[in-house]
């Protein structure tokens, strides 16, 4: 489907006269309203004015995840709590979540680049959007359904789980549009062998599938499994949410909304520009947001850019698929787990030594997390019924903590490989 919103299709440097108008507007307004950013730019000895053409967005410090942390809840916000209408959270590497706010808006603004998104998918007025992200605290359920709804679709919010259900309303309710994280949509459709149900029977036409890391295997293997057309949508809660950028028909990568976003890839350890074509960390600063901007924020997801003309008429950058990150975080199921926190909860926890190991793998179609920790002497001596409650306790901690369904074993003492560097914590199994 081809482009509406004018900022779709601006020749580049009509688009990057744009983009510098309102750089320099969100480093004056954040020099005047956060601290952090203020102390940051004068360390920097660059103002506003000094910037005066793209290649100056280089000058401009980093924000990093820590920074988010040290600052947590609101204290790299730009407007006073009373003016933020939302806020949303995402799990952090230390327990403390990553906190965003939105003005009115910011909501708006969000809800137009998921229009916008969407409709790189060919979505219309019309259209039955299944809504099975998460809503909550996680930007994906309330993102989607926002710019669903001022697309001028049929929103059926139904969010994740019980998925016999789901398959159920699919049928029923005649959706066409599916949005989802991919390992739940192959969920989907494994369930949906398992009752009998052809996917085919259904009116799905397309998917937008995002949350976590999926390959090109996968989107084969979902528009087979589905009998629709897959898309990848990109987001991050501290950029905005879902939307960031979208894959259009074409499938060559999501599409950047770059009249909302600059969008950079730095060497990760030197932290220098690459062009495109490079692979690298991509790196956003947000030109429009008024709660919660962020300049130069490093997501730690490795991907290159490609500012080659589309088919589909959109001028926007588009991103290769994320190939991984610079980091140790998993995602299992759309939810960002980091090892540490899991650790967190377990140490110190009567009965089990903190010693520890997660193992991911993919039954089926859906990612799996076993926890496995290593018990006491004494409690390895003890009754079946008490480990039993004990290994309940611990998937019930975590499951209330991050929302992550997990397998808990405890395993005899010493049988957890020891390490003399780095202890491998984490064992993937998954195949992508």
């Amino acid at each position: 489907m081809h482009p509406t919103h004018p900022h779709d299709t601006l020749p580049r440097e009509e688009l990057e006269k744009l983009q510098l108008e309102r750089l320099r507007d969100t480093v004056r307004r954040v020099t005047g309203a956060v601290p952090f950013y203020r102390e940051k730019f004068r360390a920097a000895g660059i103002v506003a004015e000094d910037i005066r053409s793209m290649a100056d967005v280089r000058r401009l410090p980093f924000t990093t995840k820590q920074d988010l942390r040290d600052h947590y809840p609101f204290g790299l916000f730009a407007v006073a709590l009373s003016d933020v209408a939302r806020i949303h959270a995402s799990s952090g590497t230390t327990g403390k979540m990553t906190v965003v706010g939105y003005t009115l808006r910011d909501i708006d603004t969000w809800a137009e680049i998921c229009a916008r998104s969407l409709r790189c998918a060919g979505v219309q007025h019309g259209d039955i959007v299944h809504n099975a992200y998460g809503y909550g605290l996680f930007t994906g359920g309330l993102g989607v359904h926002y710019g669903a709804e001022k697309l001028g679709a049929t929103v059926i919010p139904i969010s994740g789980g019980n998925t016999k259900r789901q398959i159920m309303i699919l049928q029923d309710f005649g959706a066409t549009v599916l949005t989802c994280t991919p390992s739940y949509a192959l969920n989907l459709a494994e369930t949906m062998r398992e009752l009998g149900v052809d996917p085919a029977t259904l009116k799905l036409r397309v998917g937008v599938f995002g949350a976590e890391p999926w390959s090109e295997a996968m989107r084969r293997e979902i528009e087979r499994q589905l009998s629709l057309v897959a898309l990848d949508i990109y987001g991050l809660s501290e950029v905005m949410g879902p939307g960031v950028s979208m894959e259009c028909l074409e499938k060559r990568g999501p599409h950047v909304f770059e009249d909302h976003f600059i969008a950079e890839v730095i060497d990760p350890d030197s932290g220098a520009q690459l062009a495109p074509g490079e692979t690298g960390e991509l790196v956003f600063t947000s030109l429009t947001k008024e709660a919660f901007p962020v300049i130069r924020y490093r997501t730690r997801d490795l991907t290159s850019l490609d500012t080659a003309p589309c088919g589909c008429g959109r001028t926007l950058a588009r991103m290769v698929r994320v190939t991984g990150r610079t980091d140790d975080m998993l995602i299992i199921r759309g939810v960002n787990v980091f090892p540490s926190q899991i650790e967190s909860l377990l140490v110190g926890l009567p009965g089990v030594e903190p010693h520890y190991q997660l193992i991911v793998d993919r039954v089926g179609q859906m990612d799996t997390l076993e926890v496995q920790v290593e018990m006491t002497e004494g409690m390895f001596s003890d009754e079946v019924k008490k480990l039993e409650t004990l290994a309940r306790r611990i998937e019930n901690d975590i499951k209330d903590y991050f929302g992550v369904t997990c397998k808990v074993r405890l395993v005899e003492p010493k049988s957890i490989q020891r390490s003399e560097g780095k202890a491998q914590r984490v064992i993937d199994k998954r195949k992508r």
